[in-house]
């Protein structure tokens, strides 16, 4: 895979996704320098690496949307490669349910910064040391198939993660001549330790398996390692013809654009018989209501 002795930054390398890719680009041969705002879960996998034989060379915890931490982070990267810089992975985002209308100023600016500001910052960070190689390199962010849709209740996280994707196909052509890819990963429901607290049904493990088969076209929920293979391909030269684009490790539901595999089989809209049944629970609940 042409990865063997490479030097990675992954901003976002502690746990979830970020650890599946760190994981992967480790066994691969990779040296690494990882950052997360979460040092629990950065010492954690930075002893799966160095216990496996993998090489992490620097581990540092802040919080990425500091302009001046994430400097910091860069600069030594640095001493160990001598400013040169093979892969960048861009994992960190997060965000949270709200309806617009109900949204403030202040609200707006948390989560551009969380999904698209610091991001910036990296890349920008990214493109000399890149440079430094002769040989081009790879740039890999994390969206969502959120930037790629509509989310009610999560409109400027949708909006971030679409400015994301443009984004990476812009520099895509700028960075193109000089052997520099960028591309994205929009993975859909892969739990990790910060979106399970948005999914209500996460611990009844009879709702995850009716969710998983009605919503996902392939059965079940993402894994972490099937978000990690797809880094695994985009740092390597098995992708070195790649830039611009996206993969969307999400088991086919960007595929489906709003069909689910309802019982008795596919369907744009809901199956009369669970119509039926959710308007007699409807009208008993309102009846309750008015009871009361």
């Amino acid at each position: 895979m042409g990865l063997a002795g490479k030097f990675a930054l992954i901003v976002g390398g502690g746990g979830g996704l970020g650890r599946a890719s760190a994981l992967d680009l480790a066994r691969a041969g990779v040296t690494l320098a990882l950052c997360d705002r979460d040092q629990a879960l950065l010492h954690e996998t930075v002893k799966i690496i160095r216990d496996e034989g993998g090489r992490v060379a620097i581990e540092a915890s802040f919080d990425a949307r500091e302009p001046g931490e994430l400097e910091r982070f860069f600069r030594d990267a640095d001493k160990v490669n001598g400013g040169r810089l093979d892969v960048l992975v861009n994992v960190v985002g997060g965000t949270y349910r709200q309806p617009f209308a109900d949204t403030v100023p202040r609200g707006w600016d948390a989560i551009m910064r969380t999904n698209f500001t610091w991001l910036l910052h990296s890349t920008h960070l990214a493109i000399p040391r890149l440079r430094a190689t002769g040989r081009g390199g790879s740039i890999i962010s994390f969206t969502s198939i959120e930037g790629h849709r509509a989310a009610p209740g999560f409109s400027v996280y949708a909006a971030m993660k679409a400015a994301v994707e443009n984004f990476t196909r812009t520099l895509a052509l700028e960075l193109g001549p000089e052997r520099i890819r960028i591309n994205t990963i929009a993975p859909d429901i892969t739990p990790t330790e910060g979106t399970t607290r948005l999914q209500s049904w996460s611990s009844d493990l009879a709702k995850k398996k009716l969710v998983e088969s009605v919503a996902i076209p392939m059965g079940r929920f993402g894994l972490y390692d099937d978000v990690g293979g797809c880094v695994l391909f985009l740092a390597s030269d098995l992708s070195r013809y790649v830039t611009g684009t996206c993969i969307h490790p999400d088991g086919g539901t960007w595929a489906s654009a709003g069909w689910l595999n309802w019982p008795g089989g596919y369907s744009n809209t809901v199956p009369a018989d669970i119509a039926d049944w959710l308007s007699a629970r409807s009208s008993q609940e309102t009846a309750t209501k008015q009871g009361n």
